[in-house]
């Protein structure tokens, strides 16, 4: 499961240097997409050649802040810490390159809609980094460790409640979840996992409904479940049944992996792998010097790069996109859902929908990073094809429209600034996140932009926030946060009730509305079975969110990664990763 990681920043997958934009100004007829045209000629993968075994590969992650480093799947949630976990991170399950589970993974998927049953069978010899195969209590585990309220997990949504006694479980009502049964015992390869129903995207992986990660209990169970984020076993000595093994972790910089000698698939290639942070500043140079065997081109210095010898470039547009969203409410612990507050400053549509048509989004991202980036119309990315509705245009910038917004719902101009409909001043405070050293520019120019719609727009604290303080902003609703700026990685199933319901501590937006409860609910209900109903629903909610503008999508990127040409069996196909990471003991130097 992958739904809803948050994305490093506002610009690794895209940066933009703004010095033009900054006065407020795009020029049209500078757009380039160039880059663009180049990017979608580049493969998905490296060329398969014969491996020589051995070998250090050496990553760049470039971020500006540390990663969090919590190494456990449950607790996780930003993706710099899945890209550094991904050599020993495994998911249960293997897809086909259209993300429907197969059975060539460590474990296996069996539905029974007339029974109403999951039942998933780990493969004999599928051990931890310890030696110790992976059992059925290890699966149970990964949903006590995101259904126990001690954990504080983000990853619980009310979508789990389809497994029988779990919502029992979240609440305190019972000690294990009744619907979760282990017909050979714990030490067993085998769990049967009883729903109120089974859901149509449950083939594929990423549904949101069954966890595809298991949490190694042996080593856990004596961690009390409040202390597990910051314990050792999370954070400095992990266990993974992937290829690899933590060897060494250096909090927030580094990770040194080294194969995992029970590894089920057989021995990795390499001897070694190297996470190291390094700043976005120096990610061309390193590149360039190569530094790296493989390091993500960050887009605003994608000409600084390109002409590089002896890198291969592998690219696709993610499963991703970042995003505007309005604060309207806050979670409450108690009941485990969203709830609006009827008086939040950012409640009234108008006033959303006028924020969203002020900000030139896809000229100054499309000149900036020639083409690399670009503006993307509905919540739904158009690579889950029939499910995004292509005739959805989305928040084009119009300036013009979004005056006449605020002067129709009331929203007055008092000297430079326009007050609430009540006369009373409106300053709206935007929570950003400072990535690299462009951002500030990036975000002077909505700002300046929403200045001419008469709109006083503040950053909280007076500056852009750092990506840590930022998440614990946002997750935690601090109320000097009006509206703030993210990014999803998603899941490969278009799914959307674990980012967007009453019922997940993800939807940080926390609207809740009737309509939207009833769409989510249609479009994995069991007429959704029938997939032009699915279709047409998922139309439908992407319709009434775009109208609604609680969560409005800016931007996405082309992602391309630089590879040194030594290397290979470095690929982006669905089929040749796991849970949208390398398969990492694939990889490995040409002879």
């Amino acid at each position: 499961m992958k739904k809803g990681k948050f994305l490093g920043s506002l610009g690794v997958v895209s940066t933009a240097a703004l010095a033009l934009v900054a006065c407020g100004k795009s020029n049209g007829n500078g757009n380039s997409n160039e880059g663009a045209k180049t990017a979608s000629k580049f493969p998905v993968e490296t060329p398969e050649k014969t491996i020589k075994p051995g070998g250090t590969l050496k990553i760049a992650l470039e971020s500006d802040t540390p990663f969090t480093g919590v190494f456990l799947d449950g607790l996780q949630n930003d993706q710099p810490s899945a890209d550094v976990s991904s050599p020993g991170q495994e998911s249960l399950f293997d897809t086909d390159d259209n993300y429907k589970i197969n059975d060539k993974g460590p474990a296996t998927l069996k539905l029974d809609r007339k029974a109403k049953t999951a039942t998933i069978t780990i493969k004999k010899g599928v051990k931890w980094s310890d030696g110790k195969q992976v059992n059925a209590k290890d699966i149970e585990y990964a949903y006590e460790v995101i259904a126990n309220k001690a954990t504080k997990s983000q990853r619980y949504s009310s979508q789990f409640n389809i497994i029988n006694g779990l919502e029992d479980y979240h609440e305190g009502r019972a000690k294990t979840i009744s619907g979760i049964e282990m017909p050979d015992g714990e030490n067993g390869r085998v769990v049967v996992i009883h729903c109120k129903e089974l859901k149509p995207g449950m083939y594929n992986s990423g549904n949101g409904y069954l966890l595809e990660s298991a949490a190694p209990y042996h080593y856990l169970k004596d961690v009390p479940f409040d202390k597990l984020e910051s314990c050792d076993q999370v954070r400095k000595k992990p266990l993974y049944f992937g290829p690899f093994e933590a060897q060494k972790v250096v909090s927030g910089q580094s990770v040194t992996w080294v194969p995992n000698k029970y590894y089920w698939r057989g021995k990795p290639k390499l001897d070694k792998i190297i996470y190291q942070v390094i700043s976005t500043k120096s990610a061309s140079q390193a590149i360039k010097s190569h530094k790296f065997d493989i390091a993500r081109v960050i887009n605003s210095q994608w000409k600084q790069v390109k002409g590089t010898d002896n890198i291969n470039f592998v690219a696709k547009i993610p499963l991703a996109y970042y995003y505007m969203a309005f604060k309207v409410g806050k979670w409450d612990e108690k009941t485990s859902k969203n709830v609006m507050n009827p008086k939040a400053k950012m409640g009234d549509k108008a006033l959303r929908q006028a924020m969203a048509y002020s900000i030139n989004t896809d000229s100054v991202y499309k000149h900036y990073t020639d083409g690399l980036s670009f503006q993307v119309p509905t919540l739904i990315p158009a690579q889950f094809g029939t499910y995004f509705d292509k005739d959805n245009n989305g928040y084009s910038f119009n300036l013009k429209k979004a005056n006449q917004i605020l002067d129709k719902a009331g929203y007055k101009k008092k000297g430079k600034w326009r007050t609430t409909p009540e006369g009373k001043p409106l300053t709206i405070n935007l929570l950003a996140k400072a990535s690299t050293p462009i951002d500030e520019p990036i975000i002077q120019n909505y700002i300046q932009q929403w200045g001419k719609a008469g709109l006083n727009v503040k950053l909280v604290g007076g500056r852009l926030s750092e990506f840590n303080s930022f998440y614990d902003k946002v997750q935690k609703d601090d109320p000097k946060v009006d509206v703030f700026l993210g990014g999803w990685s998603l899941s490969s199933e278009p799914s959307v009730e674990q980012l967007y319901s009453e019922g997940t501590m993800q939807n940080y937006s926390r609207f809740v509305t009737a309509e939207n409860t009833k769409l989510l609910k249609e479009m994995d209900s069991q007429k959704a079975f029938d997939s032009q109903y699915r279709i047409d629903k998922f139309h439908e909610w992407q319709k009434y969110m775009n109208d609604q503008a609680y969560v409005v999508p800016t931007y996405n990127s082309y992602q391309i990664d630089a590879v040194n040409s030594k290397v290979t069996g470095y690929s982006q196909k669905p089929s040749k990763q796991n849970n949208g990471h390398q398969l990492w003991y694939r990889v490995g130097f040409v002879k």
